[in-house]
């Protein structure tokens, strides 16, 4: 466990090549095909670009002692909501009919950031949202908290970059966000959703289209960064080995 975490950069610039070459390659491959990419909606629901950093959470969850087969991917994800029947969740880890660990794992890749920035803050808070609710209502665990992880890398373009006007057409919106950039907008809602105590823990990675196959990526805030979010992840597991 410490082995990955004292060189956890060299982890995390690798799950980031994964990324990006996994994206160009099922680019490449529906363009053989000749089939349209709307919008680059191939590359976002071709799947398995996360892959790497979901690989990387299982070995950090591993190397503390808890067992494979207690650690789901890929399959059997579903956990039961408050809102709605059920809520797919990219990683989890249940042992004794115990949840210890939900992670999700998302992506942003332009040119249309504003309304797939509203679908991914929406979509992150009612995750929670429901989660903790089912939580508190005796769905899972009995009264011990599980550890809740967001994951989010950005593309670093020019268009995530940009400054963003807001409209105030009533109110004003609160001051962190006039003329921050959506790179910005998503630093502020990863830490929000911390503050708030939606999630345990959140990391936020940016990550340039050409330099990212090399592995090179960003990491716009020290405490959003990958290897606080890791530590706080194997301390979280350590207690349940």
């Amino acid at each position: 466990m410490q082995e990955i975490l004292d060189d956890i950069d060299k982890h995390v610039a690798r799950a980031v090549a994964h990324y990006w070459l996994t994206r160009k390659a099922q680019k490449e491959k529906q363009k053989n095909r000749g089939v349209s990419d709307a919008g680059l909606r191939s590359a976002v629901t071709g799947g398995a670009q996360m892959d790497g950093f979901i690989t990387l959470f299982r070995n950090l969850i591993v190397d503390t002692g808890i067992d494979n087969h207690y650690i789901h991917e890929k399959k059997a994800l579903e956990l039961p909501g408050f809102f709605r029947p059920t809520k797919e969740w990219d990683l989890l880890v249940i042992k004794n009919g115990q949840l210890i660990v939900a992670i999700e794992a998302k992506s942003q890749v332009g040119p249309s950031f504003g309304n797939n920035f509203n679908n991914r803050t929406e979509e992150a808070m009612g995750s929670a949202l429901d989660l903790w609710t089912a939580f508190r209502e005796g769905a899972f665990n009995g009264g011990v908290q599980p550890f809740l992880g967001y994951f989010f890398m950005l593309e670093d373009c020019q268009a995530s970059n940009r400054p963003v006007k807001v409209r105030e057409p009533h109110f004003r919106v609160f001051p962190e966000f006039v003329g921050a950039s959506y790179m910005k907008r998503y630093e502020l809602f990863c830490r929000k959703l911390i503050l708030e105590r939606h999630y345990t823990s959140a990391s936020f990675l940016t990550s340039e289209n050409d330099n990212g196959i090399k592995g090179i990526y960003n990491e716009p805030a020290d405490d959003l960064s990958f290897k606080i979010f890791a530590k706080s992840l194997v301390s979280h597991v350590g207690a349940f080995v």
